[in-house]
């Protein structure tokens, strides 16, 4: 330990009386304390459903929807036909009227809502002279049964469509009690959306159109004990969704690869017998092995097999399943070794890739599967094991895009910039797919909380070849993270994280519900509470919440509780509010005019924001002392005097000299000492 060092360590253990002591005279600062650090009421208040120590409550409860599916796609006419079976449970203490549903595919009818909401959203431009509607869902019967009823036949249901929302009107005889379960079966059919489907389409590619199948059946929306039936429209945001078992299956022409969300339970059906063997050698290697070759489809596409396969999958526990299918793609696969964790020995799981052969390549789509396992081992470290026996990158016409299993990617990211999407799209699975929380309304939770866990894959990988992360989700301009969230916070039409996510702009959703709330994390961790109280609460966090729907409430009592903090400031601060940091170095003198004696430095707090922050002084010679000034310092007082002994003549003193936290005016964040 260098006598810096040991100097450093001193004043870091001088009591905080001391460092409170000394108050500097009064400043122009307009910081009221009394604001910073009022008592904050967090909504929804604690209950037998929701506890104080932010997990969930003795009688938590949860509803519950079991699915069994079955799609054709018919490639000549782009129409998706399908037979759905929804078995749903009401756990809930309350006797259900009626049931909701989500019919996200009506967002392409020319009289939805979304026609007329001008937020950017994740539908594509209108095209002159192409079509960009579909007729949306047609629902050719809804029927419900009741289970556990003798001889108790499916009846036609009273339904009415409300834009992207179907309700059921349950008759008295079978409105649902608790613990009592019912079965709704739908036949339907709708048009796939071309490329402006956005989260879900088709498109063409060399060989072959490629079909990226999503919100491709009527999705039960979640009743629970915040809000009831949650119905919000869908406005191209995102989703909130019951957990379940899913069996699905899905019907396509013969000469079609499918990949979807879960396990394929009839491989020796569809597949051939060199693909199967392949498939084998695959879940034994740690590099990449090919299952279907350029030559693969070459051949298949020059002898096409004839007439149609079903592909069948099953998945459990998860809130969705997605599928892609084409003729075109190449498929590859590597073994992932998924730790012990949640209930479960180390056990081994298959990263997979799908993709187009003209995207293929070593800098291209053809490290897709190792960027996916390297990412999905690591969060399964660091966070929570990953749950399901696959994963899979799909390449195709839905870029950007994430469901349990399967993310869907653009051909033309490569390099770095695969590795980023490839490591968010996959870091999904931990939020939004294992802690359920409601996208629709809190979209900062799934997409913030991923991309901080990127940011820590993106130092992990290779050793950080490709870190730190630095793109359009996290410090786009390259620089310094927290001087780049500064110029946001700044910005008097930039929305709170806690708005709603359909209420936020396109122009803010990145630079606010991303990167705000990820770099919120990264302070929480890195300035805050420190890695190792911050990770251990946030894993508690993410496995109380596993498979459940927890609310903002519950994620800021969770990490007080574990944290051993109280950190209402921080959430008001800069969840409810877009408050700045601005804190600043007015004076720095030699105490009694002596450089033996160390220097006074006084720092002055002119931001409603407050933030632990490192003060450095330089010394002669290029070595320096730092001091870690607390909150508490600004709880009374908006000036402080820090008395600080020196083992060197000082030279300058500094705040926040590493840039780590958001100060918003760093003209002021430096005094020089006289000679």
């Amino acid at each position: 330990m260098t006598s810096t060092r040991a100097s450093l360590l001193a004043l870091v253990l001088l009591p905080a009386s001391l460092l409170l002591a000394q108050n500097a005279a009064p400043t122009a600062s307009t910081y009221d304390p009394l604001k910073t650090f009022a008592p904050l009421t967090l909504p929804g208040a604690v209950n037998v459903y929701r506890s104080s120590n932010g997990a969930p409550g003795p009688q938590y409860w949860q509803n519950r929807a079991d699915y069994e599916l079955h799609a054709t796609i018919a490639t000549d006419t782009k129409t998706l036909t399908g037979t759905e079976v929804i078995t749903y449970t009401n756990n809930s203490p309350d006797t259900l009227t009626s049931l909701w549903l989500n019919l996200e595919q009506n967002i392409y009818r020319k009289d939805a809502r979304a026609a007329a909401f001008s937020a950017g959203s994740r539908r594509r431009p209108q095209t002159p002279g192409v079509i960009t509607n579909t007729d949306g869902y047609i629902l050719e019967s809804v029927e419900i049964q009741p289970v556990g009823r003798e001889k108790s036949p499916a009846v036609k249901a009273v339904t009415v469509v409300s834009d992207t929302r179907l309700q059921i009107q349950l008759p008295e005889s079978l409105a649902l009690a608790h613990s009592e379960k019912i079965r709704v079966l739908i036949h339907y059919h709708y048009t796939i959306p071309g490329t402006f489907g956005g989260r879900t389409s088709w498109a063409a590619y060399k060989q072959g159109d490629i079909y990226d199948l999503a919100q491709w059946y009527p999705r039960m929306c979640v009743y629970d004990d915040l809000h009831g039936w949650d119905t919000q429209p869908y406005l191209a945001n995102e989703f909130y969704l019951e957990y379940g078992h899913f069996d699905y299956f899905v019907t396509v022409p013969a000469n079609m690869i499918v990949s979807g969300s879960g396990e394929l339970v009839n491989p020796n059906e569809v597949l051939t017998k060199t693909e199967l063997e392949r498939l084998a050698k695959a879940r034994e290697s740690d590099k990449t092995v090919m299952i279907r070759t350029a030559d693969d489809v070459n051949h298949d596409l020059a002898s096409p097999p004839s007439g149609t396969k079903t592909w069948h999958f099953v998945m459990d526990p998860t809130r969705d399943a997605a599928f892609t299918a084409s003729t075109t793609f190449l498929w590859d696969a590597a073994r992932m070794n998924i730790p012990a964790g949640a209930g479960k020995p180390a056990h081994t799981a298959l990263a997979q890739s799908v993709y187009p052969a003209e995207v293929a390549g070593p800098e291209a789509w053809g490290r897709s599967t190792e960027f996916l396992k390297d990412s999905v081992e690591h969060f399964s470290q660091r966070w929570y094991p990953y749950p399901w026996p696959n994963a899979i990158s799909v390449c195709g016409p839905t870029s950007g895009m994430e469901y349990p299993g399967v993310v869907f990617d653009g051909p033309d990211e490569v390099g770095k910039v695969l590795f980023w999407i490839t490591a968010h799209e996959i870091g999904h699975t931990w939020f939004p797919m294992i802690v359920g929380s409601n996208e629709r309304r809190d979209a900062w939770i799934d997409e913030g909380f991923n991309t901080f866990i990127d940011t820590l894959e993106s130092d992990d990988f290779e050793g950080g070849v490709y870190g730190p992360k630095r793109d359009g989700e996290y410090a786009p301009d390259g620089g310094y993270p927290a001087d780049e969230i500064a110029k946001v916070i700044a910005d008097p039409e930039a929305p709170v994280l806690l708005t709603r996510a359909d209420a936020i702009r396109e122009k803010y959703r990145h630079p606010v519900t991303y990167f705000k709330s990820a770099f919120g994390l990264t302070l929480l961790r890195e300035d805050i509470l420190g890695p190792e109280r911050f990770d251990h609460a946030f894993r508690k966090f993410v496995a109380d919440w596993a498979y459940k729907h927890p609310s903002p409430s519950d994620f800021f009592r969770a990490m007080e509780s574990e944290g051993g903090e109280d950190l209402s400031w921080f959430w008001r601060g800069w969840y409810f509010n877009n408050w700045q940091l601005d804190m600043a170095v007015t004076d720095a003198e030699f105490v009694d005019g002596d450089p033996a004696k160390g220097v006074k430095v006084t720092v002055t707090n002119y931001g409603q924001l407050v933030l632990p922050a490192t003060l450095r002084i330089a010394l002669e010679g290029g070595n320096h002392v730092d001091v870690r000034i607390p909150v508490e310092t600004w709880m009374q007082q908006s000036s402080h005097i820090f008395t600080i002994p020196t083992p060197a003549r000082a030279v300058s003193a500094t705040i926040d000299p590493d840039h780590n936290i958001p100060d918003s005016d760093r003209s002021n964040n430096m005094q020089t000492l006289s000679k």
